[in-house]
């Protein structure tokens, strides 16, 4: 594992610092503090059924392979420490993350599924791989700002843990909540360490093909975010967050969560994202997306039906190695090609009704079309998720927790997809 630069010199300021602070301001930064471990095994096989398309691009092996199937098998190891904050009115503490993957199981005919590093070269999956990021915060009143490893989670900016091990960024992230209600967000990125490599690397476009129309300079080593989150009441919470890829992209999205309580046990959830999207510099990004997600939660079940819209003269852009804020990104699928549209119909259902907490099931189907494909026709395509996630609620395995999660994903213009993902999981504490 290697500590980037900026990384060390954050850790040597923090170290400096508290060298210097009085032993009776140390305590509430030991007493607070908590670190954990969690391991997490990970097994994921994606058939490809069409792979002999040519228009269909592949991220395996060398840019002229051609696969029917990525399949590989890890353990990751996640170490997350946090210190608590010397007494003062600017309290310092430290945070770290240490993550190590280890390869299982892979293949050069096989890999590529972002579970495991990879060669650049070859193709193959690399041993082992991993990072240790150091984070230096600062809290004064309800504000908390942290320099060095930061893992933002906000419709504008937010890492992929979906894979092995998380993805994290370099830069730093002010979060205040100075008024009841209120949370700002403001920061700066410039690197990013993608969930399947263990550098630190300048951010990317995700998605640029001819279908979404993307076009423009490759990468960008500046990404700005802010925010404002309110929470009127119970019911009712509005934001309003802003993004700006260098040269890129600039981004405004508007997102408005109702809950309306019907009666005991049931509720309407109004889930309302609007962003808007437009170029900058060299880029060409041109896009307005429009999201809605109804969910009725009757006890245990939960029916959910969502809408999807994109307009302008691209598909929707955000960082490569995000999650797009977007009500039908799903499993493998984000539907968000140029002018497409896309609904879902969903079901959750809460197996504690009958008796056996820990174990939950969802369902869900999207369906997209109404986007031009290169010869001219109607691009359609749908996706159909399941998912089924136990975690043991005592005796030896207690918090162990078990996820399957299986994809079929069919289009008129790629390769068909079946894809099944196996997670092990479990979190110890260490202090």
């Amino acid at each position: 594992m290697s500590m980037t630069p900026l990384a060390r010199a954050v850790a040597a300021a923090t170290l400096g610092a508290g060298m210097i602070l009085p032993c009776l301001a140390q305590a509430a930064f030991v007493e607070d503090s908590k670190a954990t471990l969690e391991l997490r095994n990970f097994y994921f096989n994606r058939d490809i059924r069409q792979d002999s398309d040519p228009a269909v691009p592949t991220t395996v092996g060398k840019p002229t392979d051609r696969v029917a199937k990525q399949e590989e098998w890890g353990q990751g190891f996640i170490v997350r420490v946090e210190s608590g904050f010397t007494e003062g009115t600017i309290g310092v503490g430290v945070d770290a993350l240490g993550t190590l993957g280890v390869k299982l199981d892979s293949g050069r005919g096989t890999s590529g599924t972002g579970v495991l590093l990879r060669d650049r070269e070859t193709g193959e999956a690399q041993d082992t791989y991993g990072d240790l990021g150091v984070t230096a915060k600062f809290k004064a009143s309800n504000s908390v700002l942290k320099v060095g490893t930061v893992m933002p989670n906000l419709p504008t900016i937010s890492g992929v843990d979906n894979r092995l091990l998380p993805t994290s960024y370099q830069g730093g992230y002010l979060n205040s909540q100075e008024i009841a209600g209120l949370a700002l967000d403001l920061g700066m990125v410039n690197r990013i360490n993608y969930r399947d490599s263990q550098d630190h690397e300048t951010m990317t476009l995700a998605r640029t093909s001819t279908r979404n129309g993307l076009a423009g300079r490759s990468d960008s080593d500046q990404f700005v975010f802010g925010g404002l989150t309110y929470k009127w009441n119970s019911e009712l919470t509005t934001a309003y967050h802003y993004g700006n890829l260098d040269e890129l992209y600039k981004q405004h999205i508007f997102n408005l969560v109702h809950v309306l309580p019907i009666a005991d046990a049931q509720n309407l959830k109004t889930d309302l994202r609007f962003a808007k999207t437009s170029e900058e510099d060299d880029s060409n990004v041109d896009n307005n997306a429009f999201g809605a997600m109804f969910t009725y939660a009757l006890k245990a079940h939960k029916f959910g039906l969502g809408y999807q819209a994109m307009t302008g003269d691209t598909g929707y852009a955000f960082i490569n190695g995000n999650n797009p804020f977007l009500v039908n990104y799903v499993q493998i699928g984000d539907f968000s090609n140029t002018d497409e549209q896309s609904w879902q119909v969903r079901y959750d259902y809460d197996f504690t009704s009958l008796g056996i907490p820990g174990l939950t099931f969802m369902t869900r189907y999207v369906s997209g079309d109404n986007f031009d494909l290169a010869d001219g026709s109607e691009g359609k395509e749908w996706e159909r998720n399941t998912e089924l996630k136990y975690v043991f609620q005592q005796g030896a395995l207690k918090n162990l927790g078990v996820h399957w999660r299986n994809a079929h994903m069919r289009s008129n213009y790629a390769s068909d997809l079946d894809e099944n993902r196996l997670i092990l999981s479990y979190t110890l504490p260490l202090f």
